[in-house]
């Protein structure tokens, strides 16, 4: 089953909420990411569509910075009732927030900027003012590198 980019962050936005997690724009675009990673890794799919941005303060999705960016480094407070996604996107999510959820997004940008595939897209990046670089992170290199993370057998092509 396809789902989009808005499912998955509502979804996360929701779950930080019922439990009680302050979460940010920041803490919300790595826990995207990670999931991201995750899924490509033992699935060998993309969880949602989007191409993830090597900003310098860790992986962005350019459209939940657009939604969510009036919040700053405050906690997303808005009101998402929980999203109908399909239950096995619910169970991913639900284990990747259980292991990362509790980190703040500090913690969680010192996991994502030692990530290969970041590390890789960010290659030339100019220090800009406010950190965007629109170096693509290849879904194949976040894949691998969450396979090693994970100590997983590569992928079958």
């Amino acid at each position: 089953m396809s789902r989009c980019v808005q499912e998955v962050s509502n979804y996360i936005v929701w779950d930080s909420h019922e439990a009680g997690s302050y979460l940010t724009l920041a803490k919300l675009q790595k826990l995207m990411y990670l999931a991201q990673a995750r899924h490509l890794a033992i699935h060998g799919r993309p969880l949602f569509p989007g191409k993830f941005e090597a900003w310098a303060h860790g992986p962005a999705l350019r459209s939940v910075h657009k939604r969510f960016e009036k919040y700053g480094w405050r906690n997303i407070d808005e009101f998402i009732p929980k999203p109908a996604i399909d239950p096995d996107a619910e169970k991913f999510l639900k284990c990747v927030l259980d292991e990362f959820g509790s980190f703040d997004a500090r913690q969680l940008q010192a996991i994502t900027n030692r990530d290969e595939a970041w590390i890789a897209a960010r290659q030339g990046a100019p220090e800009t003012i406010d950190g965007r670089w629109e170096g693509v992170i290849s879904e194949s290199l976040m894949r691998d590198a969450q396979r090693r993370r994970l100590n997983l057998e590569p992928a079958e092509v």
